[in-house]
């Protein structure tokens, strides 16, 4: 006999209706579809989402989507905006929208989740910065979410409406009320109103038992502090309403109205290199816990935020050059400059204490004398390391300390023992070290070798930097002051992430700005480019790392130069000037396209164009002297460069090493400026990676080699 049903043993699920609500507008060709963690809403895979269809209601276009679920059901999901196939072209912005439905639904229930889309605005209160500095407090105000009716069932006159709305600026011990035009809402009187509980994430809700005949209803939501006082939200009422015409009207309306409307927050911070954060207490330079006292400044003076410019160790060359901020030693590392020797110990000898009295007189000047600073700072932890070394290194705070970051300490630390001795950060320069490898690694960081000291010492050093820098931090979120940091765009190439990391970096390009009406020359900062490809392969890793390490201490970053993370001007590492380099990533002009627009003569365009005519009027006689010396006469009246002055670099180095020096010695930064013009004129740059392809050059049309073309060319 036939199967006529399901097995008695078996259970049937209360089926839900949910019918998701959005009012947006899109251009032709555009719809909308929600993603969730469900497969109902496609598993997070926006292409197997729930497509939404537009409805006019009034002067509203609505999305809408209907899909059944079991009674329980809960997801996260979002709204995208998409294209015919389903490629997404706009997301809306802050945390994924979280699906939990009310208590007593029935099977054969409608739900209706009426959404706003969220922006970009409304989700930036919503980040760290706001949620857990400036803002921090609304957790005191926790309550549970009460249910609408716990001890009745609905009869069919019955509609609970769920009112939720963000409140991110709520202040400690304030709470949120739903004022409105019916009883249950208080009838316009904000101390009478529905009041809502907290549920997390600076979202507040609360259940309102309504009657069909109730609606429409107008609302408003109203903060009132702990003193009492209220203030009830701008622009014009809100409105809830029903449709009571449909065969199976919604028994659950989800009000997910938002941000509650309020004047727009306004707040103040300020920008500041950590080397000026000067003190009664630092050794001639600002130090980590001297941000203690700026954030008492900021307090005072009504600002919400400390910016700094980059912490990261920067001790490259050893000198004076080292204390510019954006060209990092390491990305992970702090600068030793910053650290406060007087805190390395609570039994800081006598003799001690004394040379740090005066090294604090000699430093104490207006201007940073970084070299003394860092050789004074070095000088005294190393007399305090040999004193309590073993006392630091077995505690369990240093222990933890080490193996959270051992990933990129030990590399640092190995690094910073090679480059002191072989004198130099070129690590190309390491013999059988400027491989790196991880085998290589361990032997120069193993407890048996001569030097393990030394290499312990840099873990001290980062270890009470960063525990100075942690107090401060800790300091600044207490005191409701944001510390922000700042991500350089590049790093050194002579780093310890361009050792371990050389893949990827471009080493054979830098890192610059194109020509502007500052310098028509453009800048040359010298970093290597990243190797975007590479980095991607792993998902980018040193990068997340590296942002996971700076959120250690700070709740914001400055990013500099944004733009060339995504379009970097590219130089070759042999330019000195920031002219002739093209953008990354770009499309090339192929020798098929130029010939076809009657382009022939590659060489011509991409070697610089130098006429006898042009060294006599820039050199006077001289020209001679400069022919002689630095070009080849390929053939009559036309000049190249030679071999040993054929780059940017090359002239430089040419200029100040040359034998015949003498000859020019008074005028020789006019005469590397003519030889960088001449160098420089081209109309073409040729592709490093591939022969047949070319860029224009940057303000091509400044050049005499362009000028100089016939009409066909």
């Amino acid at each position: 006999m036939a199967n006529s049903g399901p097995s008695s043993g078996k259970k049937s699920l209360n089926t839900v209706t949910l019918i998701f609500k959005l009012p947006y507008y899109t251009q032709w060709g555009q719809s909308l579809l929600i993603a969730g963690s469900e497969p109902a809403l496609g598993s997070w895979n926006v292409k197997q989402g729930l497509s939404l269809s537009p409805v006019h209601q009034g002067n509203e276009l609505i999305w809408c989507g209907r899909v059944s679920v079991v009674a329980g059901f809960t997801c996260q999901y979002s709204y995208h905006v998409v294209d015919d196939t389903k490629n997404v072209l706009r997301s809306e912005a802050g945390e994924k929208r979280k699906l939990v439905l009310p208590e007593g639904i029935q099977d054969g229930d409608v739900v209706e989740i009426r959404d706003w889309w969220q922006d970009a605005s409304e989700a930036l209160f919503l980040r760290s910065a706001f949620k857990n500095v400036i803002f921090n407090g609304t957790e005191n105000s926790k309550r549970e979410l009460q249910s609408a009716s716990p001890n009745k069932s609905l009869d069919p006159e019955d509609i609970v409406v769920q009112f939720i709305i963000s409140c991110p600026q709520l202040g400690a011990g304030s709470t949120v009320v739903v004022t409105g035009s019916n009883p249950q809402l208080g009838s316009w009187r904000a101390q009478d109103g529905l009041k809502l509980n907290y549920a997390g994430d600076s979202i507040w809700k609360a259940n309102c038992l309504l009657r069909k005949s109730e609606f429409p209803v107008k609302y408003k939501y109203c903060k009132i502090s702990e003193a009492g006082v209220s203030s009830l939200e701008f622009g014009p009422n809100r409105e809830v309403d029903v449709d009571l015409s449909s065969p199976k009207p919604s028994r659950y309306i989800l009000l997910s109205d938002g941000a509650l409307r309020e004047s727009p927050w306004r707040g103040a911070g300020v920008a500041v290199p950590m080397f000026s954060i000067r003190s009664n207490e630092d050794l001639g330079v600002g130090e980590f816990l001297d941000l203690k006292l700026l954030v008492d400044w900021a307090v005072n003076s009504g600002f919400h935020l400390v910016q700094l410019l980059p912490i990261n160790d920067t001790s490259v060359h050893g000198m004076w050059w080292d204390s510019y901020p954006y060209s990092s030693l390491s990305v992970f590392a702090l600068h030793p400059l910053y650290l406060r020797v007087q805190a390395l110990s609570d039994a800081i000898p006598g003799n001690v204490k004394e040379e740090i009295l005066q090294a604090k007189q000699q430093l104490d000047q207006k201007d940073v004398d970084y070299e003394a600073a860092m050789a004074t700072k070095l000088s005294i932890a190393r007399k305090i390391f040999k004193l309590e070394k073993d006392k630091v290194l077995n505690s369990s705070s240093f222990k933890q300390f080490l193996s959270e970051n051992e990933g990129w300490l030990k590399p640092y630390a190995a690094f910073c023992f090679l480059r002191d001795f072989f004198e130099t950060s070129d690590h190309s320069q390491w013999g059988r070290f400027s491989q790196f490898s991880k085998d290589k690694l361990d032997k120069l960081v193993s407890e048996g070798t001569l030097h393990h000291d030394i290499i312990c010492f840099h873990y001290y050093i980062q270890y009470h930097l960063h525990m100075q820098l942690l107090e401060a931090a800790a300091y600044a979120r207490k005191k409701k002051v944001v510390l922000k940091g700042d991500l350089p765009i590049g790093v050194d190439r002579n780093s310890v992430d361009t050792w371990v990391y050389p893949t990827l970096f471009r080493m054979n390009t830098a890192t610059g700005a194109p020509p502007d009406y500052f310098d028509k020359n453009g800048q040359n900062w010298g970093f290597p480019t990243y190797n975007w490809e590479e980095m991607s392969k792993d998902n980018y890793g040193w990068w997340r790392a590296r942002l996971t390490q700076m959120a250690k201490y700070f709740t914001a970053y400055r990013i500099d130069h944004i733009l060339g993370f995504f379009r970097i001007w590219e130089l070759p590492d042999h330019a000195a000037t920031g002219l002739v380099g093209k953008f990354r990533p770009s499309i090339a002009l192929s020798q098929e396209e130029l010939l076809s627009e009657g382009l022939w003569d590659f060489e011509r365009m991409s070697r610089p164009y130098i006429r006898q005519e042009m060294l006599e009027e820039k050199f006077g006689s001289f020209w001679t002297v400069i022919a002689a010396n630095f070009l080849n006469e390929y053939k009559k009246h036309y000049y190249e460069f030679k071999e040993d002055c054929n780059t940017e670099k090359k002239i430089v180095a040419k200029l100040k090493t040359s034998s015949e020096k003498s000859l020019w010695l008074e005028k020789e930064d006019s005469i590397r400026r003519v030889l960088f013009d001449l160098m420089q004129n081209i109309v073409l740059i040729r592709d490093p990676e591939d022969n047949a392809k070319f860029y224009p050059r940057f303000n091509l049309e400044d050049t005499s080699s362009f000028w100089d073309l016939d009409e066909h060319r």
